[in-house]
């Protein structure tokens, strides 16, 4: 790199002696020597930008101290503006000069050089230079105060004539060639960060034309994602909307950089999670099928090649809330739930999009009842069954698992008996593949459990390897591995959470249950999705709040 820079330093030097004698020269040997000339110094600017966009501003001054002047005579010659692509490397060189936030006169004062050379150039695209120039020495203009004008004027201008042809549709004699539009959008490239140029960015993603392949440059789709991910261009939701249905490649690349957001910060709670999701746009954008389909089959994949985490599962059930809500904030909706669903029962889908906010805990039973028969008759549906089995309907469950956490307390705080249909949701969601005669058997364990940990929560004493032993973990009351550990882990939370008696031995409950790192992260799980989902529905539990917060913290730290 040092030595390409040497190079590039003496080649330079060359090219200002150069472009120095063709800028006080117009014979037509001068020209000659300047078409002559052209390829090299095309090929010369090329390396240049592969080497200034390596560096910041201040490195690239000190490697090339002349850089600024070399580039001015470059734009002020007419001969090297025409020829070839000279004009987009010129503007690729001329934007790595701009520096974001300058820190010092220097640096603004080269920012304002880079920005009224790249209007001067972006204005040549359309104008004759002497004209324009003596024009707006006429008005008494100076040409750093004319082009940036200029360039305002410009941008408007390509943006009207978009939206134009966007709503004239087959007006062929008004409409833009496709040419132009990629050719704009090729340009564009190096320049979707600035300001300036937003407006003409968004317009060319929502244009539409009627050619059967896209028209914008697969390079300008790919930097404008980039940008938008890097918060470096604010676009409007529509424009976001577009871009991803233009190029599924950038959609890919916005959701595989949430799940590096979501899993590259330990101990982010789920109210951290939803803000990260909702600044991604994902779940707005997925109000269109053909981008939900694709956000959701990625979170698929992330929850086989994991196995089911809990961590997983919650960001999914986050990002379906945010979804419905903003499907919710549609007073028209334009797809139907089968177009999002479409392997579930239209009845399913409501029923399982129902959020009892503010329902009574008597009503939570009939609700649970009703999702949970639904779902059994999917899974016994043959019909169903060939489209993805079990774990296609675990997979929908999934998305609205704040259900199968809701079944667990309500067993715990009720005093009726336990609904089999309640029983076996729960069954079903924390081991999708058994069998019916293995599923029927982790019911019957919870039902047991159920029992005995009631009779705990009317002792007088109790202790939490008691209190183990009676959810079915281990102990001399149960020297057998249990069915579904998983299921009893979550049925004894609720119950150290809810029970007078259990807050009293939460503590060394949880240190006795969470003797591996796996099963620890699984109570962080439990604990943060309690939280999330009692402000979700307005539960008020002053109590278990304080001591699921507490028992989160300890929890935390030790991990």
């Amino acid at each position: 790199m040092a030595k390409h820079s040497v190079s590039l330093a003496s080649d330079c030097q060359f090219w200002m002696q150069k472009l120095s004698e063709w800028d006080q020269a117009s014979t037509w040997e001068t020209q000659q020597d300047t078409c002559l000339h052209l390829p090299r110094f095309q090929e010369f600017l090329r390396q240049m930008y592969e080497a200034l966009k390596e560096m910041d501003s201040n490195t690239i001054m000190k490697r090339f101290p002349t850089i600024d002047q070399l580039l001015t005579k470059t734009c002020w010659n007419p001969f090297i503006l025409a020829y070839g692509e000279s004009q987009i490397i010129l503007i690729w060189c001329l934007c790595c000069l701009i520096n974001k936030e300058p820190q010092n006169s220097g640096e603004s004062k080269l920012n304002s050089l880079a920005r009224s050379l790249l209007s001067r150039i972006l204005s040549a695209i359309s104008f004759d230079i002497k004209e324009v120039g003596l024009f707006a020495q006429g008005l008494g203009y100076e040409p750093v105060d004319y082009y940036p004008g200029l360039l305002r004027n410009m941008v408007l201008s390509l943006v009207s004539e978009l939206r134009e042809n966007h709503l004239n549709g087959f007006n062929t004699q008004r409409r833009m060639a496709p040419e132009r539009v990629m050719s704009l959008s090729r340009i564009c490239i190096p320049l979707v960060t600035l300001p300036e140029f937003e407006p003409l960015v968004e317009a060319l993603l929502i244009y539409h034309g009627h050619e059967p392949q896209e028209i914008l440059w697969p390079k300008f789709l790919e930097a404008v994602n980039e940008a938008f991910l890097g918060k470096k261009i604010s676009l409007s939701t529509s424009a976001v909307v577009c871009l991803w249905l233009r190029h599924l490649p950038s959609l890919e690349k916005a959701i595989l950089r949430l799940f590096e957001k979501l899993l590259s910060r330990e101990g982010n709670c789920l109210r951290e999670i939803e803000c990260f999701i909702e600044e991604s746009l994902l779940p707005r954008a997925a109000c269109h099928p053909a981008v939900f389909r694709v956000v959701d089959e990625m979170f698929r994949c992330a929850l086989l090649e994991t196995d089911g985490a809990p961590e997983v599962a919650a960001a999914l059930q986050v990002f379906t809330r945010c979804f419905v809500e903003a499907l919710e904030e549609d007073e028209q909706p334009k797809f139907a739930l089968k177009t999002y669903f479409p392997y579930a029962p239209p009845a399913l889908a409501a029923a399982l999009l129902q959020r009892p906010r503010g329902a009574p805990e008597e009503h939570w039973r009939q609700l649970l009842e009703h999702g949970s028969q639904l779902l059994r008759q999917l899974m016994e549906d043959q019909t169903q069954r060939s489209l993805g089995g079990p774990l296609e309907s675990w997979f929908l469950f999934t998305h609205f698992g704040g259900w199968a956490d809701m079944a667990a307390e309500h067993l715990l705080r009720s005093e009726a008996e336990p609904a089999e249909a309640v029983l076996w949701l729960l069954a079903f969601y924390h081991s999708p593949c058994d069998g019916s005669r293995q599923r029927a058997q982790t019911t019957v364990e919870v039902k047991a459990a159920l029992g005995r940990l009631q009779q705990l929560s009317r002792s007088t004493t109790l202790s939490a390897r008691d209190l183990q032993a009676a959810a079915g973990l281990g102990g001399a009351a149960e020297p057998r591995p249990a069915a579904c550990p998983a299921l009893l882990r979550c049925l004894l939370l609720n119950f150290l959470l809810w029970a007078p008696a259990g807050r009293t031995v939460a503590r060394e409950a949880v240190a006795l249950v969470a003797r591996t790192e796996e099963t620890a992260h699984e109570i962080i799980s439990f604990l943060d999705r309690t939280l999330y989902r009692w402000d979700q529905l307005c539960i008020e539990a002053p109590g278990s709040r304080k001591l699921a917060r507490e028992l989160l913290q300890e929890l935390c730290v030790q991990v």
